[in-house]
């Protein structure tokens, strides 16, 4: 697959009027998206959100008695604070049932495409799911991309809803960052539960051992993390920009620059949280945060609430005005 190049800084940004050490970071953003948009005036931001829904065999506490269905639930209601987010930030939201466990049939505001009724398979015994399924995950995900690109859209944010995905997550970024899973593993639970997520962690890491690292996704990840990883690469094919969310969206991209490292050059990092591995997960992708949290939020909250902050950038460099020779 054809990934663009970046171009380099447009040499017009030089002649613009400004003050002197001109809020740093905004400038920066607006230069990354002059960049890969190969203008010297970047285009006004049209971003559009889309959660991918699984769940996950592998055996892990529940999250306060919820569900991945409640999750779902909650965030496709009319006045969820996802759904605020994006309204505030003029993105479209679409929520993808990949592989819920409980039954959302009677859920309109999601879109159906079910690839395992159950999620995936635990993968401490086996492989998240097998080949089919997992090219199927991965379609979706560059179905979903190229719909928004052709929907107009020039900023592409993919996050994930899952109760159980914990211990894919360590085990695909110990894989792929190349960590200890005690380092990727979060948990919040007590001792004896964190010892049998590690061992869970350990247990797929092992029965994988070997897998090419193109196909890890398919081992111990699931599909979410396929979804994401193929929306990532569709985003990437096509030149469009990604915002990165919560910490599953880093260990999806992981997965995506298995296929193409190049993948990462389209890629912007919305934050980094204090969980175990989340660092050195971007530091794998290259990536540098734009924001310090305690925790990796995820279900696409940070990146729709940035969203704002992005636009506000790009206007900025659109409307200084440039020195007259």
């Amino acid at each position: 697959m054809e990934i663009p190049s970046i171009h380099p800084e447009q040499e017009r940004h030089s002649t613009l009027l400004k003050p002197s050490g001109y809020v740093n970071q905004l400038e920066a953003i607006a230069s990354w998206f002059s960049m890969r948009q190969n203008q010297a005036m970047p285009e006004p931001l049209k971003p559009e959100v889309i959660l991918f829904a699984a769940d996950h065999g592998v055996a892990t506490p529940a999250n306060h008695g919820e569900r991945t269905t409640d999750l779902v639930r909650k965030n496709a209601a009319e006045g969820s604070a996802i759904r605020r987010l994006c309204q505030q930030a003029g993105a479209s939201l679409h929520i993808v049932d990949l592989g819920v466990a409980d039954g959302l049939v009677d859920v309109d505001d999601i879109e159906h495409a079910k690839v395992r009724s159950n999620g995936a398979a635990d993968i401490s015994k086996q492989a998240a799911m097998d080949q089919m399924n997992y090219w199927e995950c991965v379609g979706i995900g560059e179905e979903m991309a190229h719909r928004a690109i052709a929907n107009g859209a020039n900023l592409l944010v993919a996050s994930s809803i899952s109760c159980g995905d914990n211990i894919a997550i360590a085990a695909i970024v110990a894989e792929l960052a190349g960590l200890p899973p005690r380092e990727t593993l979060i948990s919040s639970h007590d001792s004896d539960t964190c010892a049998r997520e590690l061992a869970a962690v350990e247990q797929a890491l092992a029965r994988a051992r070997g897998t090419p690292s193109r196909d890890i996704l398919r081992e111990i990840g699931g599909l979410e993390f396929a979804a994401m990883a193929g929306f990532y690469r569709a985003a990437a094919a096509k030149g469009v920009p990604v915002l990165l969310d919560g910490y599953a969206s880093v260990a999806a991209a992981l997965g995506a620059i298995a296929w193409d490292v190049r993948i990462a050059g389209w890629l912007l990092a919305s934050h980094v949280s204090d969980d175990n591995g989340h660092r050195e997960a971007l530091e794998s992708l290259g990536l540098e945060p734009m924001m310090e949290l305690q925790s990796s939020i995820g279900k696409g909250k940070v990146a729709a609430l940035l969203l704002p902050v992005l636009q506000s950038a790009v206007t900025l460099r659109r409307g200084l005005t440039a020195i007259e020779a």
